[in-house]
């Protein structure tokens, strides 16, 4: 694809799921900020209301814990859009910060559901669209958590895995066509990811506790405060969306995205756990 001023000269509409807060909002502002049609959802539509310009902002209430419904939202949104969408961008989710076998197991299948089983359906009806129309971009917002799992977080670490793995596939497939595949995976951004992530259920009777749960927490939030704004993710994709090359755009600061990559290609698996541990303060 040759060089572009604007991502709208190539993709005039786009959709983003979870555009209410956190990197979803700031995607939905870059695209509007380059001229591109947005429709953006959240589960409550009104936190969407800042958004919302006419001729420019449409939109959509979706849960991912609806996947027939949400699958249909998006639909209808399509049909709006022309029957299609130019940029889809599957960022929605959320997190269940516990020990796996504290968590329920029908809270640890509802969020594969919602968040890969549903993200799937989405990323389905866009890809068809994009094949028959042989031109489109499909971005799925994984996670660096798809290489360095966070601790306590195993359903969340798993959706992302697989969201990742999806991506790739469709990489493969798309090859020799104009559809584009991006996996972008962001690290830690000073959002309300932790505001918004669920608590496990209790532990089983006479179970106690991890003690490293405190600590883990405390470093996630930390880290999350630390992070960059999610402005700079933005930047990230719109570059990523002028390059027009598939594959995996990895986002966050220089120690995550950069240095960390770099080093578990290199490292011993024992060694990067180790690193791993102390980073979250549970050796």
């Amino acid at each position: 694809m040759p060089a572009m001023s604007r991502v709208s000269d190539h993709y005039p509409t786009a959709f983003v799921s979870g555009a209410s807060s956190g990197l979803g909002r700031a995607f939905a502002e870059m695209l509007l900020a380059e001229g591109v049609r947005v429709w953006g959802t959240s589960r409550d539509p009104a936190r969407l209301a800042p958004l919302v310009r006419p001729g420019a902002f449409v939109p959509v209430a979706l849960d991912l814990a609806a996947p027939a419904a949400a699958e249909a939202a998006w639909r209808r949104a399509a049909a709006e859009a022309g029957g299609a969408f130019d940029v889809v961008v599957n960022n929605a989710g959320y997190g269940v910060f516990g020990e796996f076998a504290a968590i329920e197991a029908s809270a640890w299948a509802a969020q594969l559901e919602a968040m890969l089983g549903t993200t799937l359906r989405l990323a389905h009806a866009a890809y068809g669209t994009m094949r028959a129309r042989n031109r489109g971009c499909l971005v799925n917002v994984s996670s660096l958590a798809a290489e360095f799992p966070l601790p306590f977080l195993s359903g969340y670490n798993v959706a992302k895995a697989g969201l990742s793995a999806l991506s790739e596939s469709l990489v493969f497939e798309s090859r020799g066509s104009a559809v584009i595949v991006i996996d972008f995976r962001p690290g830690d951004y000073r959002t309300d990811f932790n505001q918004a992530m669920r608590p496990s259920s209790s532990l089983p009777s006479g179970t106690a506790a991890d003690p490293r749960l405190g600590p883990v927490w405390r470093r996630l939030e930390a880290n999350l405060q630390a992070g960059p704004r999610p402005e700079r993710a933005a930047d990230d994709l719109r570059r990523a969306l002028l390059a027009g090359r598939p594959g995996i755009v990895r986002s966050g600061n220089f120690f995550q995205a950069r240095l960390s990559p770099f080093l578990a290609r290199v490292a011993p698996e024992a060694v990067l756990r180790g690193c791993v541990a102390r980073y979250f303060g549970c050796p």
